[in-house]
């Protein structure tokens, strides 16, 4: 019997397998961040680093790996998840754990986001897997579930390569827009209160979000690299990083035109970017919480579950990212009471087969499909 054919389920050292391996590919990864810091961490956020609390951190994500990896191979038949967590575990004890000092000159160089990467899987994991699984919409939905190394893939490299997104999304709109700079205007905005300011980025960007969102849906090109993020079959929290670098520029891109012009300050602008963060994984989430009155407000996932079901007839609602307002604005809401699509996806699709480049590619290749 192979790895994959023995049960999955609590108490069988399937779950311990996976989490040691995790937490031992986060504890490389973050020793690695140590090592080479000018190259895989981000300037923005060494600064506020509390080090000792980070190596605190490193050391237990360290022993939890080990013991899990030791509890997976007591429990299961088959070994290898259970020796590779350990396998980690070691690998990055030898390269100092969380005593390793930190290597070279903290100066810019081609640096990736490999600390962004793990400080996200290690936040979102923690707070989404318990909720998904104490409250699921869908109980029978495994943690692990199909296509979920392609979606990790999208959360890695779209995390890893922050730097290159900002640069290719903010900087379009900073040289081609400088014209429209209105030093008045910009002085006036960055004076109001930073709540103020955080509530006009979430309108501004999200009136935009929903404007090429829903170009994406209609113009058939754009259409081409949207499906991607409409390929996922399952809804939880991993899901929402399933999207084609080219949505991700455009959509971007055009939404950050008007927050430049406008001129917000720097605080509520980060403020906004770990919210949009923490809501676009929360409405893919896996979590069966309707909100009551609070749905009209803002997005939830039963509203934004509706936006990927395989039912063409809903496939172009809810386009709003945060505000359900736009779409009874623009007559693009749709919301039952208590009902929640059987199923997602894209009738016909082909991206759910297709691992990470695969979809990258496929928008790009011609089809002589009608």
């Amino acid at each position: 019997m192979t790895d994959n054919e023995q049960p999955k389920h609590f108490g069988n050292g399937w779950i311990s397998g996976a989490l040691s391996v995790t937490l031992g590919a986060i504890g490389v990864g973050a020793v690695l961040c140590f090592h080479f810091p000018w190259i895989l961490t981000m300037p923005e956020l060494r600064e506020v680093y509390p080090i000792p609390y980070v190596r605190a951190l490193l050391h237990l994500i360290l022993v939890g790996s080990f013991v899990l990896g030791a509890v997976s191979i007591i429990l299961r038949r088959s070994k290898a998840a259970g020796l590779t967590g350990i396998g980690l575990t070691l690998l990055a004890a030898l390269m100092g754990g969380s005593r390793v000092p930190i290597d070279g000159e903290m100066r810019d160089g081609p640096f990736l986001g490999l600390d962004w990467f793990l400080l996200n899987l290690i936040a979102f994991s923690v707070l989404f897997i318990p909720l998904e699984q104490l409250f699921p919409k869908r109980a029978e939905q495994p943690i692990l579930r199909n296509s979920w190394r392609t979606d990790l893939t999208y959360f890695f490299i779209s995390a890893v390569l922050i730097q290159l997104t900002t640069i290719l999304t903010l900087k379009p709109a900073m040289i081609f827009f400088s014209w429209a700079v209105n030093a008045q205007v910009q002085s006036w905005v960055a004076s109001l209160p930073y709540l103020i300011q955080f509530l006009g980025i979430l309108v501004v960007a999200d009136l935009c979000q929903y404007w090429v969102h829903r170009l994406f849906h209609t113009v058939p090109f754009l259409w081409r690299f949207h499906a991607v993020h409409h390929s996922a079959e399952s809804m939880d929290w991993l899901a929402g990083a399933r999207i084609h670098f080219v949505d991700i520029a455009v959509t971007r891109g055009i939404s950050y035109i008007p927050i430049y012009l406008l001129g917000f300050a720097e605080a509520p602008f980060f403020a906004y970017i770990v919210f949009v963060s923490v809501q676009a994984t929360f409405i893919h989430s896996n979590l069966r919480f309707e909100f009551g009155p609070l749905r009209w407000l803002l997005a939830t996932p039963q509203f934004h579950h509706w936006h990927h079901c395989d039912d063409l007839d809903h496939l172009d609602k809810n386009f709003a990212v945060h505000l359900p307002l736009l779409d009874r604005l623009f007559g693009t809401y749709y919301l039952p009471d208590g009902v929640w699509p059987s199923a997602y996806g894209v009738a016909g699709s082909e991206s759910t087969t297709k691992g990470y480049f695969g979809q990258m590619i496929e928008p790009f290749v011609p089809t002589n499909k009608p």
